[in-house]
């Protein structure tokens, strides 16, 4: 099925992911499906530390089924620090069959939260 038609979409449905990253393995945090005749639009993303103590790396990257293709990379996060990776006047799409991916260099320390749209 192809991307909807954004002049004239059916549905814009308002959505929020939140992810831990418990690891330090890649994590898709928002996918969307390649038949989903859907466009995501990614308004923001926010990476927080939670951790009281340690500063901690994060990446965000948009992968296409073959590539990551980095927005944000090896970016430093303090001890109890968020930073803003992307704001909505900064916004993308994930077209079908892309994700939204995220890495940190410690386990349980980051916190990521995206505020999108479901256009279909």
């Amino acid at each position: 099925m192809a991307a909807p038609n954004l002049k004239n979409p059916t549905t814009i449905n308002g959505k929020t992911a939140r992810a831990n990253i418990t690891g330090t393995s890649i994590v898709g945090v928002v996918t969307n499906a390649g038949s989903s005749g859907k466009a995501l639009k990614i308004n923001s993303i926010f990476a927080a530390n939670v951790d009281g103590t340690n500063a901690v790396d994060v990446s965000v990257s948009v992968y296409d089924g073959s590539n990551d293709f980095y927005i944000a990379s090896t970016i430093n996060l303090p001890a109890n620090a968020t930073q803003i990776i992307s704001q909505k006047d900064s916004y993308f799409y994930l077209e079908e069959g892309d994700q939204l991916r995220v890495t940190a260099s410690a386990a349980n320390d980051v916190n990521i939260i995206v505020g999108y749209e479901d256009i279909s």
